[in-house]
């Protein structure tokens, strides 16, 4: 069963153009080693340029699970740590229904 992951993530002001950066390298890592990353998609708040959001949808738990773990997401973590303003907050979806 798929999983959904809804990550928002503020960065402060100023790191806006860094943090894009860095997140389009790593999402450009995702499509070619992770099958089961079905959608990783990077959105940023028209209202506020320094909060994203990530919406991203994994074919099951493994697939998760190996995003998470994988050498490119533990890069990403270290290029964004100093840009951040707070913790990520992460929610996690089962998916219910589809059309």
């Amino acid at each position: 069963m798929p999983i959904t992951v809804i990550a928002k993530l503020k960065v402060k002001p100023g790191s806006e153009a860094a943090f894009e950066a860095a997140a389009m390298e790593m999402i450009e890592k995702i499509r070619p080693s992770e099958a089961g990353t079905l959608s990783y998609v990077l959105h940023k708040n028209n209202a506020d340029p320094t909060e994203f959001v990530y919406y991203e949808v994994y074919s099951d738990p493994a697939a998760l699970g190996a995003h998470s773990g994988s050498e490119h997401m533990k890069a990403f973590g270290g290029m964004i740590a100093a840009l951040l303003a707070g913790r990520p907050e992460i929610a996690m979806y089962s998916e219910v229904a589809r059309k």
